[in-house]
């Protein structure tokens, strides 16, 4: 059974506004696996006249011929004419475009990077198929969907060949927190805050893994299931996702991201954790995870006047992959053997966990504390190098506005709530700071687990906000 569609509905607003164009639109929506592109294409062109079309998963057998024999299968049962010959993606194109030259409609090319990357034809076919047959309909939106981004960046948004024919290009985020509450149904209001904290610090805000909830079921329960039984769900979509997406070179990049399975670096310390001299291989494979939405590269700034730094970190923003690789991978072996309980050091990553849900959440936080994103000069994790002058400082993240004021963000998971002994922990970060003179400092501590009344009394924090407001 399809799970019923949640969120999405500024996306869908700008698909639907396509409709009111007098000329063909051409859409790209990408983004990590499982996070809903092609959900999002289905749900839109529902209501629509429409065709969906979608690529062969890649295997070390599958050749360009496999795919268009494939593409030409799937013609003939959603247009229903005649199996067309599959030797040329132009009279494929030409075969689609016959169906769809009046009226409104949707085309949905899906998984457009396993459909035509081993076919150095594909993409100038397409090209002339747009340009030919496709933009004659003026009421036609063609959309491209994949998960490589960097595939779909290189060959699609930046080629000079598609140049000024995109109409809208959709990165397709996590669901925000609010929406994610949707998945536990009406078990919503019954279910604490902390029991849904715990699901989501495994599968953030990817629809997909979402679906896979039993909302009767406690945050252990679910866990359990999806991750330590070998017939989970979540036991080995990381294989999946590595394999589909990165093929041969999977190795290096799951090194890259078991590095920062940790937690933040830079270049320098990810070149020596490889054991690599410096070349502009491992950052193309940076940009990569970046694309893929695996990894977010983060830059302080100066706060004294706003611009970014050249100081950057590189960051695990998914969930899902730091608890594959510090709970599920080490006891594969056991899983398999059968079934792995819970295990009690699991919340020793909350910590980084509750700071991607956070940081991936930024536009809530900004509305919890009254900030116009109109009015943010910078905002992102802070970090300051350690000179001869000044101690090294990290601030788990930080919103500086054009008003001269900057809101330092302590992002605390505890299970405990939090008492006092924090209080000059962040003083000593915040003198520990370069801070221009023209800046005041209003300090923030977003907790998940409660704070001691005395944290409250101290008025030391500008704001605290409890992870339930993010929920709401």
């Amino acid at each position: 059974m399809t799970h019923s569609f949640i969120g999405r509905k500024r996306e869908l607003q700008l698909l639907s506004g396509l409709f009111k164009k007098k000329s063909a639109s051409l859409v790209v929506i990408r983004g990590r696996r499982r996070i809903g592109k092609s959900r999002l294409a289905q749900e839109f062109a529902k209501p629509t006249p429409h065709y969906i079309l979608s690529g062969l998963p890649p295997s070390a057998d599958l050749s360009a011929a496999d795919q268009r024999a494939e593409f030409a299968r799937q013609l003939h049962r959603e247009v229903k004419i005649p199996l067309p010959r599959a030797d040329d993606w132009g009279d494929l194109f030409w075969h689609l475009a016959q169906q769809i030259q009046k009226g409104k409609c949707v085309v949905v090319l899906d998984e457009i990077s396993w459909m035509g990357s081993k076919d150095p034809t594909f993409l100038g076919k397409l090209k002339i198929a747009w340009d030919l047959y496709f933009k004659n309909n003026p009421h036609l939106v063609l959309i491209l969907c994949g998960s490589i981004s960097s595939w779909i960046e290189s060959n699609i948004l930046s080629s000079t060949g598609f140049l000024g024919r995109i109409s809208l290009d959709i990165v397709l985020e996590e669901l925000p927190l609010h929406e994610c509450n949707a998945f536990w149904n009406a078990e919503e209001k019954r279910v604490s805050s902390f029991d849904k904290f715990k699901i989501l610090s495994v599968t953030g805000g990817v629809p997909r893994y979402l679906e896979e909830i039993v909302p009767q079921q406690s945050a252990e329960t679910n866990i359990g299931r999806l991750c330590f039984q070998k017939e989970g769900f979540l036991f080995s979509e990381f294989e999946r996702i590595f394999s589909d997406l990165f093929s041969q070179r999977s190795a290096t990049y799951k090194k890259i991201v078991e590095r920062l399975a940790d937690g933040p670096c830079d270049l320098k310390e990810i070149y020596s954790f490889l054991n690599r001299d410096k070349s502009g291989t491992i950052s193309t494979y940076l940009d990569d995870l970046v694309a893929a939405g695996f990894v977010a590269h983060d830059y302080t700034w100066h706060m004294k006047t706003g611009l970014d730094s050249k100081l950057s970190h590189y960051r695990l923003k998914d969930n899902y992959l730091r608890f594959y690789l510090k709970y599920i991978q080490p006891n594969q072996k056991k899983i398999q053997r059968g079934g792995l309980k819970l295990l009690p050091q699991w919340q020793s990553i909350m910590g980084l966990q509750f700071e991607n849900l956070v940081l991936n959440n930024r536009i809530s936080l900004y509305q919890l504390l009254e900030i116009d994103s109109s009015d943010i000069i910078n905002d992102n994790p802070f970090f300051q190098r350690k000179t001869k002058e000044r101690p090294g400082c990290q601030i788990d993240y930080m919103i500086q506005s054009r008003f001269g004021t900057c809101y330092p963000c302590e992002i605390k998971f505890q299970s405990s709530p939090i008492t006092t002994a924090i209080i000059p922990e962040i003083k000593q970060k915040l003198d520990n700071l370069a801070i221009p003179k023209h800046i005041s400092m209003r300090p923030v501590l977003i907790h998940v687990n409660g704070v001691d009344p005395a944290v409250e009394e101290s008025s030391f924090f500008t704001s605290i906000i409890d992870f339930t407001k993010l929920l709401a």
